[in-house]
């Protein structure tokens, strides 16, 4: 056994780090289920701003959206904090990276916000970098929940 996974195993021997490696994977898996349904409701909005050209969706969809994607990342952050994970399959920096790009989809989910609080249109342009950054950051999220 490499130096690297005995000492994963000596923290995982300690009662302590077991229970936060519990916590963690559960906190994992919810921040996997929030996210996942806050981007099925951003698929829903986008296809909404694409069919109605004039009009926006109410309020209540995009602040559901905005929600439920602020508290994902909040469960995914807390859950890094525990032990390392996906060591032996080669995904440890996964979670790192996909909290990276929800972060990032967040901040310009924020512009967003910006644009339709002072009423302007808003751009299928950053609809789609949005789009892009939080999809691409649950899909190594998905790939550090199922390897990791």
């Amino acid at each position: 056994m490499s130096a690297l996974g005995q000492k994963q195993t000596d923290l995982m021997a300690h009662a302590c780090t077991s229970r936060c490696a519990i916590e963690c994977v559960v906190m994992l898996i919810a921040a996997f289920i929030i996210l996942g349904i806050a981007v099925l409701l951003g698929s829903v909005l986008a296809v909404l701003h694409l069919q109605t050209e004039s009009s926006t969706p109410a309020w209540s969809l995009p602040a559901l959206h905005g929600l439920l994607a602020v508290g994902g990342l909040s469960c995914l952050a807390l859950a890094l904090r525990g032990p390392p994970r996906g060591l032996d399959q080669g995904v440890a920096s996964f979670g790192i990276v996909a909290t990276s790009l929800i972060t990032l989809a967040a901040l310009i989910g924020v512009a967003l916000l910006s644009k339709r609080i002072f009423k302007t249109r808003i751009s299928g342009m950053m609809i789609g970098i949005h789009a892009t950054f939080a999809v691409s950051g649950f899909v190594i999220l998905t790939a550090y929940v199922l390897l990791g």
